[in-house]
């Protein structure tokens, strides 16, 4: 009885903070993550959605992401996808290429593409400025794309020999609008000293994406769990992340998705959905200062619409990802489907066009 009580008082002490807008701390959220039900997290993370979105409303993006090269020197031990410099199979699209995915995108209805691909060596700025400048002469305002992610961004500035501020200046005048929080994970030390060594370090990808928010581009926040990383380690994921929206008020949104282990070197078992979705709604209640939180129908398929439910507000339906399919993601091209599976759950899903939108 007596434990029963103290949990009790110590949910309406954490609920309290949550309904005035007091922000919560680690220790709150790791309380909660030991000890809320499912329901508790729910209703927590929908009051903090709440503020930023109607209750029944959420938004979807039809999108591909688009992996220019699979050449990379990175040696992550939970990519499936690369190919080191010289080995069979190693590839680069060219521009007609990516043009012949991009109309594919449109003819599918939809108006956004994500580049990733990895650290390869023989491009060199050039490629990427010019393929970028193509694109937004091609096709204007009626497609929209996050040209790379913070990690291929550093290591582009790196092998350029340019200074970060330098880096995102060529980008942005080559039509640049997005450069993603990609290449995060896990965002400690620790996790990258045990899984991705010749990955940069966290105080480097922060400062890059300083540098991108201070260029004018915009930017995002992406988290990956399900490897082997502790509960402390995702909260200071978290924190990092809160802090420098605090800072620089630059993140567009949050988008958390699950390891898929499938066929790479680290292997393991994946993460449950159950667990995926009350992390989201750990996210969604801990990141106030963030407006848009994202479910990954990518790694969950349609269950990620239960996200919804647990803080999220907006999704993706992906038609392309060779990263995540080759470590064993399946994609869905039935649409209708996975949105009335939102309707189902009492939500209204509007189409969010990213492309010529200033958001």
């Amino acid at each position: 009885m007596g434990n029963a009580v103290a949990i009790d008082n110590s949910l309406a002490a954490i609920a309290a903070k949550v309904d005035k807008g007091i922000r919560i701390d680690a220790e709150d959220a790791r309380w909660l993550w030991k000890n809320a039900s499912d329901s508790d997290l729910c209703s927590l993370a929908s009051t903090v959605r709440n503020r930023f979105h109607a209750p029944n409303a959420c938004t979807y993006m039809v999108m591909r992401i688009v992996n220019y090269t699979n050449v990379c020197v990175a040696q992550c031990d939970y990519c499936a996808f690369y190919k080191l410099p010289g080995a069979s199979g190693g590839y680069v699209l060219s521009q007609e290429e990516v043009f012949a995915k991009l109309d594919e995108l449109l003819a599918l209805g939809g108006d956004l593409a994500a580049f990733n691909g990895g650290f390869n060596p023989q491009l060199p700025l050039d490629y990427y400025c010019d393929l970028f400048a193509s694109i937004r002469e091609r096709y204007g305002d009626s497609i929209e794309f996050y040209a790379l992610t913070i990690a291929e961004f550093l290591y582009l500035a790196d092998h350029a020999k340019l200074s970060l501020p330098e880096a995102a200046a060529r980008l942005k005048a080559a039509g640049v609008r997005w450069i993603t929080g990609g290449g995060s994970e896990i965002l400690t030390e620790d996790f990258r000293a045990r899984h991705s060594k010749f990955k940069y370090t966290v105080a480097e990808y922060f400062q890059a994406q300083r540098a991108i928010v201070e260029a004018g581009l915009k930017t995002t926040a992406t988290m990956v769990i399900g490897f082997d990383e502790t509960l402390d380690e995702r909260l200071e994921h978290l924190e990092r992340t809160r802090n420098f929206q605090d800072e620089t008020g630059g993140l567009a949104s949050f988008l958390c998705w699950t390891f898929k282990p499938y066929f790479t070197q680290i292997g393991g078992i994946e993460i449950t959905t159950a667990e995926y979705l009350r992390h989201l709604a750990l996210s969604r209640i801990y990141l106030d200062n963030i407006p848009r939180i994202r479910t990954s129908v990518l790694t969950q398929n349609e269950r990620a619409l239960d996200g919804l439910r647990f803080g999220a507000d907006d999704f993706d339906l992906p038609i392309e990802d060779e990263v995540t399919q080759k470590a064993g993601a399946t994609i869905n091209l039935d649409f209708e489907r996975i949105l009335n599976y939102a309707s189902e759950l009492g939500f209204t899903p509007e189409y969010r066009h990213v492309a010529g939108s200033p958001a």
